[in-house]
C-alpha cells in the first residue's frame, strides 16, 4: 500500500515523524481522511482527536489543540498548537482539568470567569481524557474507503 510522509510538530518539538497510510485529522468543518496522493491542502485544525494509521500496526493516537495542517500528495505537515500522544497523557491531571472547568461552567453568574477560557479549557481536557483512554485498545480499523458516486440517472 503507499504511504504519505507526516510531520506533526509544535513550537517545544517535534511530536511524531514517519511514513503511514492514512491520517485523520480535526479540521474546523469535520474530520478529514488524508490519504497518499491526496490533493494539496491548507487547513485550520480544531481542538480535537488525530488518527494515524498504519497498516498492520496498532493506530496512534493525538491529542490536537488546534493549529494547520497543510498536504501534499506525499506529506502532511501538521502545526499544532499544541499536540499530545496517548502515552503521554496523565489521565489523573486531565480529569482534574476536566472537574475544574465543569464547575466553572456551572457558576454563570460569576462576572470573574472568562467564559470562553473555561469552555476552551473542558473541551482540551474532555479531548485528552478520549485520548488518552485509547491507549492500550486493541487496534481500531479506519473507515472503508468510499469512491464518490457520480449524478444519478
Amino acid at each position: 500500500m503507499a504511504q504519505i510522509r507526516c510531520e506533526i510538530v509544535t513550537a517545544e518539538r517535534k511530536v511524531f515523524e514517519d511514513n503511514v497510510d492514512m491520517v485523520l485529522a480535526p479540521g474546523i468543518e469535520g474530520q478529514l481522511g488524508i490519504l497518499p496522493k491526496h490533493a494539496p491542502l491548507m487547513t485550520s485544525l480544531t481542538f480535537g482527536e488525530l488518527v494515524i494509521h498504519r497498516e498492520n500496526q496498532p493506530n496512534e493516537f493525538i491529542a490536537i489543540g488546534g493549529g494547520f495542517m497543510e498536504v501534499g500528495p506525499e506529506h502532511v505537515i501538521i502545526l499544532a498548537d499544541s499536540a499530545e500522544r496517548a502515552e503521554e497523557i496523565d489521565i489523573a491531571r486531565a480529569e482534574e482539568a476536566r472537574e475544574r472547568a465543569q464547575e466553572l461552567m456551572e457558576q454563570k453568574q460569576r462576572e470573574d470567569v472568562d467564559f470562553a477560557r473555561v469552555e476552551a479549557s473542558l473541551r482540551r481536557s474532555v479531548i485528552r481524557l478520549k485520548v488518552a483512554r485509547r491507549r492500550g485498545r486493541p487496534r481500531e480499523r479506519p473507515p472503508e474507503r468510499r469512491e464518490m458516486a457520480g449524478p444519478q440517472e
